[in-house]
């Protein structure tokens, strides 16, 4: 089993909105702040920015050349602060979850991207807090972590350095 990153090209920008409605909905579990679009879909609006600025990065994430989820990195010019980088978002499929893919998928990303990163998670999104702290305590990745009202919402925030 070999799982990869793969950046996301613009014109595969539809498979990544298909992605992505799967994931808001995933995420509307733990937060009342999304709901389903009038033609019955989950939209990220802003999709389309990915790929006219600088600093944000998609990847689909591949396990033997099937697509298994998606993962979105910020870095500079984009991050304007103290970080340079941040995971944004991480989608595994239900199918290939507690399977090690989202590690797998992260090793190849931190062994090329050297730096301090930080990791937002919906406070009430235990699996997501889970997947992180487990990684943290495998990996022996020392953090700090805070929380945050983001958008209404209370979020943890986690930074390292990689």
């Amino acid at each position: 089993m070999e799982v990869s990153i793969k950046k996301v090209k613009k014109s595969e920008e539809v498979i990544l909105r298909n992605l992505y409605s799967l994931y808001l909905h995933e995420l509307s579990a733990f937060t009342s702040s999304i709901e389903i679009g009038t033609d019955g879909s989950f939209e990220y609006e802003s999709l389309d920015k990915f790929w006219r600025t600088e600093g944000i990065s998609p990847y689909f994430i591949k396990r033997d050349e099937h697509l298994i989820g998606f993962l979105l990195l910020l870095e500079r010019p984009f991050l304007k602060k103290e970080y340079d980088f941040g995971i944004n978002d991480l989608f595994i499929l239900n199918k290939y979850r507690n399977q090690g893919n989202g590690k797998l998928a992260l090793k190849p990303l931190f062994q090329r991207n050297k730096g301090t990163y930080f990791v937002i998670q919906l406070k009430k999104n235990e699996p997501a807090v889970l997947f992180w702290k487990k990684l943290y305590k495998e990996w022996t990745i020392q953090y700090n972590e805070k929380q945050e009202l983001i958008d209404e919402e209370h979020c943890l925030i986690q930074s390292f350095q990689i």
